[in-house]
């Protein structure tokens, strides 16, 4: 699962991830450019949008509506791969963004989507598990992620 242990805040999370990127090498691992994507997962990082944070966003369909902010409480369907194309995780879930716990890169990445959109993600490994990996999820593991955003609900 995507979700990050509850007893983290969002202003944590987000003070920590800038203060990582900011250090440059992070001791995290790969960072998305420098690792090998499975074909089956069709990633072409140059066709990507790079967030400052290091995430990178593709749009695959745009979807309708007023986009998603921070606090919204959104319902979304979402697959997640190794870089490998090992699927290690997928579902449904509803999700307030800032205060559910999720990692740091898929809130990120969910930032800006409309109803009905579809949005390939790929997160370096310090916006997702870090060094500690999660479950089936190794330690400096870059992830990908299909995320369908399937309704929103404004704060």
């Amino acid at each position: 699962m995507i979700k990050r242990r509850a007893g983290r805040t969002l202003g944590l999370v987000v003070a920590g991830t800038m203060a990582l990127a900011a250090c440059g090498d992070d001791g995290f691992g790969p960072e998305p450019r420098n690792v090998v994507f499975a074909a089956s997962l069709g990633i072409d990082l140059d066709a990507m949008t790079e967030t400052p944070s290091g995430l990178f966003i593709k749009d695959d369909i745009e979807g309708t509506g007023d986009p998603v902010a921070l606090l919204d409480t959104v319902s979304l369907t979402y697959t997640g791969w190794l870089v490998n194309g090992e699927e290690f995780d997928s579902g449904m879930f509803p999700a307030t963004l800032g205060e559910t716990a999720l990692i740091p890169g898929f809130t990120e990445g969910i930032v800006g989507m409309r109803v009905g959109g579809t949005r390939t993600i790929v997160i370096p490994a310090d916006l997702a598990y870090g060094s500690a990996g999660q479950g089936s999820i190794p330690g400096n593991a870059v992830l990908v992620f299909e995320i369908m955003l399937t309704s929103i609900v404004p704060a």
